[in-house]
């Protein structure tokens, strides 16, 4: 690590770590400040707009002060790399730990998806957000919005790791660092096939909707920065991921069930 840092920032990390300098502290922390905004960025993205943004920088800057604290400077890893993991996984345990999906939120995705059912059920074909916001008397873009912040939630929930009092290693979703918290062979099969059987739902969407899914959610990219990509209005982009998210609600229903 040290081939990599400047000379004033050798200082600071040899006053933090030999002397435990407050001082020193508080300019690291300044110093890799930027890495939180980014997961902050990337992550709010995915959120509903009912959840602050100051809230889960806070829970950012608790991974930040936490990787501070736990970083071994003998370890072939840098900081940032490291701190990256600590942060997101601050702001995800923060995110399960905490009910940020409002009660009106739940109780209108619950009536969006008993009038899914029933509508299905008579029409005998899976139905789209304008027919089930037409007889809720809602916009189709409230259905969509509500199925979006659902699918979040219970993706948070799906991805939960089990808890045995220690809090090593707890790096958040999608994050490699070995994690000694480990589930049983059968909660592994039925988490792959549950997320195999969610990849083929995917596979299922059209061209432009798979494209946009991959993006936001394996590239994390914006939906401005999609919209560039695709050469398409950040508008228009919101649309297709919405839609994409409505057909992959009763694929996600079932896996939380099984």
């Amino acid at each position: 690590m040290a081939s990599c840092l400047s000379p004033q920032e050798q200082i600071l990390w040899d006053l933090w770590t030999n002397d435990q300098d407050d001082d020193a502290a508080n300019q690291l922390v300044e110093k890799y400040g930027y890495l939180v905004s980014y997961h902050v960025q990337r992550i709010t993205a995915h959120l509903p707009k009912s959840v602050s943004k100051d809230d889960v920088k806070s829970l950012g800057m608790l991974g930040l002060y936490d990787a501070l604290k736990k970083f071994d400077r003998k370890r072939d890893l840098k900081f940032d790399t490291y701190a990256s993991f600590r942060i997101r996984g601050s702001i995800m345990d923060g995110l399960r730990k905490e009910d940020w999906l409002p009660r009106s939120v739940r109780d209108k995705t619950k009536k969006i998806e008993q009038v899914s059912e029933q509508l299905e059920q008579q029409l005998q074909r899976p139905v789209t957000a304008e027919e089930v916001a037409k007889h809720l008397g809602m916009k189709a873009s409230e259905v969509e919005e509500a199925i979006k912040d659902s699918l979040y939630a219970n993706v948070l929930s799906m991805e939960e790791k089990p808890k045995d009092g220690k809090d090593d290693h707890k790096e958040g979703i999608g994050y490699s660092i070995p994690d000694q918290q480990t589930i049983t062979p059968t909660e592994s099969i039925i988490q792959s096939e549950n997320y195999e059987e969610l990849a083929r739902e995917i596979q299922g969407l059209n061209e432009k909707e798979q494209m946009v899914i991959s993006l936001f959610y394996q590239e994390e990219l914006t939906l401005t920065e999609i919209g560039q990509i695709m050469d398409l209005t950040t508008s228009r982009i919101s649309q297709i991921h919405a839609k994409a998210i409505f057909k992959l609600k009763n694929a996600l229903a079932d896996i939380m069930e099984a």
